[in-house]
């Protein structure tokens, strides 16, 4: 049986990346997309790691794993919990190999902190794979555990960059930090799936979408996307290896920040209370001009570990207040909705529910931007776009952002919308996938398709039935029809993941995930 190698490249998108196809840099590419099939791939909405890489995985709408944004709002109770691994309620395509008796490796994937058995190879990867905020992981990170002291031996390995990335100034040890990091991930992931005999092998470049958000199309994020194309060129000539690239969402350069909580308040559905952020504010106090001084003085590691979390969590971003510090800006029994970024909107249960979000869809629809252009490209009730056991819990209006619109849940601020605020791109749903290899038909590019069908697609070149409850199909993509039916699916109990939800907040807020 052919095995399965997958490059899963965060945030990548054929609008950044055709230019340099068509102008002969990305080489690799254009040969594996000529000889094999390739097509745009649409995302969950929202378009963003969490929750797309268990779309991916699971093959499954968030709707039936549980996980929505990197955060859940309950009004009700007047909390915002941050999500990990614990919370999807869902297998994945690994464990239905490993039902089958075939082996995985799953490298650097984000919502696998801490990491889970299965049969073969787990190194957790992500933002959400920390120990607390502005540091590394330096230890639980692999499945055997025995197996970090192998990468750390063998290959210095490193789950996260130091200096870490935090600002669009910031060209040189950063930069290079990530690059390496790059070439690492793909390194341990090749050695893995050659010299294990492993049937299935997943690595994810997170870190490449990093470089998306702070520079877009400027030479670091050049520079990493040649490199990855080398890679390609050597992954490429594994023996009986189909090879698929895919991404979890697109990218687009940002081009307006819409501060959709602020927009709230100005429209009469949300109350703000006052908080220490606004004094913060005032005074020109954010997390970001806070790190880049202690970047400079070389104590990042000592205000980490002095300063007690309780009073960093009060410094606000540039861009306001986010994660739980929202609900002690707001008054929750006169907040009719509050909102996540880039997309999940919760109405509060204290009020008609359908009333407001039929208010809430029809103002919504009507914003534009300073050309007179609308934001959205769809605003919807949540069950429009999702199904399955998990929906009560999810947001109840989700607007989807236009491309290089920012929808950002700061709050604090004096604007609704402004010029671009740190990123220079913003998460787009139109990703990408290639796949070639003996097994795949060259059929150029193809219609546009789900990244839910990549899960059982993978799963039939393996010969493994469909699960009845994911929600993607197996593409056409083969040479030779696979003869495939469907199966039951595992309980997600028996795959289940956990994680430190504080911490998981801190590393998305250092590296502004949370906008």
């Amino acid at each position: 049986m052919t095995r399965t190698f997958v490059v899963g490249l965060d945030g990548a998108s054929w609008l950044l990346t055709e230019p340099w196809i068509d102008d002969g840099l990305l080489p690799n590419l254009a040969a594996l997309r000529e000889s094999g099939t390739y097509a745009t791939s649409r995302s969950c909405l929202p378009p963003v790691t969490y929750p797309n890489w268990k779309c991916y995985a699971s093959g499954k709408n968030p709707g039936k794993h549980s996980v929505y944004w990197w955060e859940r709002i309950d009004l009700a109770d007047e909390r915002i919990d941050i999500m990990s691994g614990s919370d999807y309620k869902t297998a994945e395509l690994w464990d239905y190999l490993n039902a089958d008796g075939q082996r995985a490796g799953v490298v650097n994937m984000p919502s696998m902190y801490p990491p889970r058995e299965i049969d073969g190879y787990v190194v957790s990867g992500g933002p959400d794979a920390v120990e607390g905020e502005y540091r590394s992981l330096d230890t639980g990170y692999t499945h055997p555990p025995e197996f970090e002291d192998q990468l750390a031996e063998r290959y210095d390995y490193q789950v996260h960059p130091d200096p870490l990335l935090s600002s669009n100034d910031e060209r040189g040890a950063e930069v290079e930090e990530i690059l390496g990091l790059l070439e690492l991930r793909l390194e341990v992931a090749r050695d893995l799936f050659v010299e294990e005999d492993l049937d299935f092998t997943h690595v994810t470049l997170f870190y490449l979408n990093v470089l998306h958000h702070f520079f877009w199309d400027d030479e670091p994020t050049k520079r990493a996307w040649q490199l990855v194309d080398e890679w390609l060129g050597e992954l490429a000539d594994l023996d009986d290896t189909n090879l698929v690239i895919m991404s979890d969402h697109g990218a687009a350069a940002t081009t307006t920040e819409f501060y959709v909580n602020e927009w709230l308040a100005e429209n009469g559905y949300l109350t703000r209370a006052g908080g220490v952020e606004d004094y913060f504010q005032t005074v020109g106090l954010t997390r970001e001009n806070a790190l880049a001084v202690a970047k400079r003085f070389g104590i990042v590691d000592v205000l980490a570990k002095t300063v007690p979390e309780s009073v960093q969590e009060l410094v606000p971003q540039s861009a306001g207040a986010k994660r739980e510090r929202k609900m002690e800006l707001i008054v929750p029994g006169e907040t009719k909705a509050l909102a996540s970024g880039q997309g999940p909107i919760y109405v509060n249960p204290r009020f008609d529910v359908e009333a407001v979000r039929e208010d809430l869809i029809a103002d919504l629809k009507g914003v534009t931007d300073e050309n007179g252009e609308p934001l959205f490209t769809g605003v919807y009730r949540a069950e429009e776009v999702y199904d399955g056991p998990y929906v009560d819990i999810g947001p109840d209006v989700v607007v989807d952002q236009r491309p290089g619109v920012h929808v950002n849940d700061g709050m604090g601020g004096d604007a609704v919308q402004t010029k671009p605020d740190r990123w220079a791109a913003e998460n787009t749903p139109t990703g990408i996938f290639v796949a070639n290899g003996p097994d795949v038909r060259n059929r150029g590019e193809i219609p546009e398709i789900d990244i839910r069908d990549i899960a059982p697609t993978v799963l039939a070149a393996h010969d493994v039935d469909t699960p009845t409850d994911m929600d993607g199909e197996v593409l056409d993509i083969f040479a030779d029809d696979p003869d495939v039916d469907t199966q039951d699916p595992i309980d997600h109990e028996d795959a289940r993941a956990g994680g430190p939800s504080d911490e998981v907040a801190d590393r998305l807020t250092e590296l502004g995930y949370m906008e």
